[in-house]
């Protein structure tokens, strides 16, 4: 065996990657916590930051891949702390709250971030490692890191694929500017009555979503599909022949939708989530025993070294710490006072336990379906009410209106916490496939997602507060016109509520829990019988999400699945494919960074649709939109399969 000792280390864990992730962390942090609160969408950051940094570095000689794909890695954990805007605008909508206070914003954000990183690191082995599972996003960001790096050294194949991704690139980007003139529809949607009662259709015009279901693979798309079936065109068709109404049919169904069917999805997620975690338990302790023996000094690899899992341990341990004495000022000296003992032990347990078992989930469904469809929100749904019931369990309901009040306060801030594993968790586990493609010491990655944590959490606060100070938000106290609707800490905060309040929509939660019982059934069936699977989170995320981000995923599965089989006919069959992967790929990047761009313009124009042209005429605009988007994806994929005969 040659020996490669001599050989320097390519650069990897470095300063300036990690200060360049730090810039980059200002701007993609404050745009999605911008865009979060406007109209309630962020954005994944890994591939704008992994294009923005090979730009950058490629003026250094001994950059390198692993380099790129650190800086990535800082500024994606830091754009995803911006999720906690899903959160935490609940405390000013119910009073509890006037303003953003730095440390106790950053306190919630960081050490929700770094236990959501800590967590993850025993599940890289059983969910990256040791998985079939996709990673959409973390696929595509490698294959952008690789055509980067080969595209240094020239060659045909790597000229063929940057053809390919910037193609698709381009194409993404114009057909989003176009639907930001209001020229083409951005979404193809219908509502209809059946009977009594009523449904609808919807899709989204967009390259991102057509080009992570080619990434996600038949196999969940269906199980996607199966979810729209029972949500949207049998649960909701009953639900609005039970309560008929006349008018407007999107509205109608759009509200019970929301109202109920969001509910069922939930209660599927929550029983598949239960389900997928027992089926993981084997490999996670296989992973935990792996990190145990690298503790003890077995022999590993240098790409597969972990953090330390003593280190995990201790951080974890030492990050309860300031969540005690965070939650005890919460407590202390206001309408909880005297429970202090009871309230932060029982929350640094809830905090502990139910942390493991979301960053386990998230992580599943994050290599599902990819960080930016995983409904991230749908797990702070299961966990604002879990924490609220056993608040309800300690206080019970009915109580002084200011002691409500605080318990709906302290639901949301322990909330938070959990829901900033929830969203590291869900974004880790995708830069580590990253990692793992390209060859990174996960360490290292896992050192960069810590720093990253560390960036957005001192960003996410000022930004808050900057938004709160000059447009604040729907339902607070003191509203104006022009207040930011932050949808999802609105619902959030409601379900507090409602749970403290009694009036919980209990029932639909129940239901859509044994339908994901009959989802896991079926599964198991079809693995049995050695026939396609449909992962039962899969189905979930089909009924809670609304179709218009669910259904264009499910065509893109189809396309791909078609345009492998294709591609298996052809010399280079794995050449072939590899091209449909960039293609899919660059329709990502396309739209991840125009979304970037329409973030800060939106934000200088105060408007939610600066680039309008025309008004109205949304007909011609959605027979347009159809159209062309079908005709710009028909392009290129035969461009693609051109491109590789050639």
């Amino acid at each position: 065996m040659t020996s490669t000792a001599a050989s320097p280390s390519p650069a990897e864990l470095t300063l300036r990657g990690v200060l360049l992730g730090g810039l980059i962390t200002l701007l993609f942090t404050a745009a999605n916590v911008y865009l979060g609160l406007k109209i309630g969408l962020t954005f994944a950051t890994s591939i704008p930051a992994a294009v923005i940094s090979m730009a950058v570095l490629r003026a250094f000689r001994d950059s390198s891949i692993l380099e790129n794909n650190i800086v990535q890695t800082v500024a994606s954990a830091a754009g995803t702390l911006a999720a906690i805007i899903f959160v935490l605008p609940g405390l000013v909508m119910i009073g509890w709250w006037q303003g953003f206070p730095f440390l106790t914003t950053a306190a919630i954000t960081g050490t929700g971030g770094v236990l959501g990183v800590m967590f993850s690191v025993p599940l890289r082995r059983a969910l990256v490692v040791d998985s079939p599972l996709p990673y959409p996003e973390g696929r595509a960001a490698a294959e952008v890191l690789k055509v980067g790096e080969e595209s240094r050294q020239g060659g045909a194949e790597s000229a063929k694929g940057l053809s390919a991704i910037i193609a698709s690139t381009l194409a993404s980007a114009g057909f989003s500017i176009l639907t930001q003139t209001k020229l083409i529809a951005a979404e193809a949607t219908h509502f209809f009555r059946v009977g009594a009662g009523a449904t609808g259709i919807s899709a989204g015009l967009s390259f991102a979503l057509l080009g992570a279901g080619h990434l996600i693979g038949l196999s969940a798309g269906m199980a996607i599909l199966l979810g729209v079936a029972v949500g949207w065109w049998i649960v909701l068709p009953i639900l609005t022949a039970a309560a008929p109404q006349a008018g407007d049919v999107a509205a109608w169904a759009g509200g019970v939708f929301r109202s109920d069917v969001r509910f069922f999805g939930a209660g599927v997620i929550g029983v598949a989530a239960i389900w997928t975690l027992l089926r993981i338990a084997g490999p996670v302790i296989g992973g935990l025993r792996a990190a145990m023996s690298a503790q003890r000094g077995a022999s590993v690899a240098l790409e597969e070294r972990d953090l330390p899992i003593g280190v995990v341990a201790a951080i974890s341990a030492a990050m309860l710490v300031p969540i005690a004495v965070l939650l005890h000022s919460v407590v202390a000296g206001g309408p909880l006072a005297g429970n202090e003992v009871a309230l932060v032990a029982g929350s640094l347990i809830f905090v502990a336990v139910i942390g493991l078992v979301i960053a386990a989930v998230c992580g599943y469904m994050a290599g599902l379906i990819g960080a930016s469809n995983s409904p991230v929100s749908g797990i702070g749904i299961l966990s604002v009410i879990a924490a609220a019931t056993l608040l309800v369990g300690l206080f019970g309901r009915g109580g002084p209106a200011d002691q409500t009040q605080a318990l709906v306060a302290y639901a949301l801030i322990v909330t938070g916490i959990v829901f900033g594993v929830a969203t590291i968790s869900n974004d880790n586990l995708q830069d580590l496939k990253t990692g793992q493609l390209v060859g990174a010491t996960p360490w290292k990655q896992q050192v960069a997602l810590v720093i990253g944590v560390g960036f957005g959490s001192v960003v996410v606060p000022p930004v808050m507060q900057l938004l709160y100070t000059s447009f604040g938000f729907a339902g607070m106290p003191g509203a104006g016109p022009n207040a930011l609707a932050a949808p999802q800490a609105a619902l959030i905060s409601a379900l507090a509520q409602g749970v403290l309040g009694g009036n919980l929509n209990w029932t639909m939660i129940g239901w859509g829990a044994l339908v994901g019982v009959g989802a896991i059934a079926l599964d198991e069936a079809l693995g049995r019988a050695g026939r396609m699977r449909l992962p039962p989170l899969g189905v979930g995320l089909g009924i809670y999400l609304p179709m218009s981000a669910t259904l264009t995923v499910v065509v893109g599965a189809v396309i791909g699945h078609v345009y492998d089989k294709a591609a298996d006919r052809r010399a280079n069959a794995e050449g072939s494919k590899r091209l449909g992967v960039l293609t899919a790929t660059g329709m990502i990047v396309g739209e991840s960074l125009w979304n970037v761009v329409f973030a800060g313009i939106v934000y200088e124009s105060g408007t939610e649709t600066p680039l309008a042209l025309v008004e109205g005429a949304e007909a011609r605009a959605l027979i347009a939109g159809t159209l062309v988007f079908a005709l710009v994806a028909w392009w290129l994929y035969r461009r693609t399969r051109r491109l590789h005969a050639a």
